[in-house]
């Protein structure tokens, strides 16, 4: 997609959203059952069902997938998406381009070993490598703009209204 095709496919929706403000707020969901036989909670993707568990570090198998792993994949994936979509509203030269990223966890915390040591994430490190003949000032301009944009990064950064509750 270049930079026309992605403004015509956005514009109405940018539009929609000045109108009436309320248009732009939806409710994303996410559902999952914990399983009676371990200790572990199946999720639904909207592909598949995976299975979260427990982190080795905290007595996992290693066979689950880690939620912490998961909210690191999630990052990179939102980091991704939100880079390619700005390059192109950018028409930014970009070739090959990867994301990771990393996080320090200090599992004392999680297993209330030490109850100065936090539960979650120290840090995370997001980090870009792309392939692109465009100038620094244009490179910083892409990072500082996929930064602003990145949902999952934003949320990480600007911590949003949270509760908990729970029914019979």
């Amino acid at each position: 997609m270049d930079a026309a095709g992605l403004k015509a496919l956005q514009a109405p929706l940018k539009d929609a959203y000045r109108e009436d403000a309320d248009r732009g707020l939806i409710t994303l969901r996410a559902a999952g059952a914990v399983d009676d036989s371990s200790i572990a909670c199946k999720v639904e993707t909207g592909r598949a069902i995976v299975t979260a568990g427990l982190h080795p570090a905290t007595g996992g198998s290693g066979l689950e997938l880690c939620s912490g792993d998961m909210l690191l994949e999630a990052l990179v994936a939102c980091a991704g998406v939100t880079l390619k979509a700005v390059a192109t509203a950018l028409e930014f030269r970009l070739g090959e381009a990867t994301v990771s990223a990393e996080g320090d966890l200090d599992f004392r915390g999680t297993l209330g070993v030490a109850k100065d040591a936090p539960v979650g994430f120290r840090a995370i490190r997001l980090a870009f490598k792309l392939d692109t003949d465009e100038p620094q000032d244009r490179i910083d301009a892409l990072i500082k703009l996929t930064e602003r944009y990145c949902v999952v990064f934003q949320t990480l950064n600007v911590r949003p209204d949270l509760s908990v509750s729970a029914e019979r």
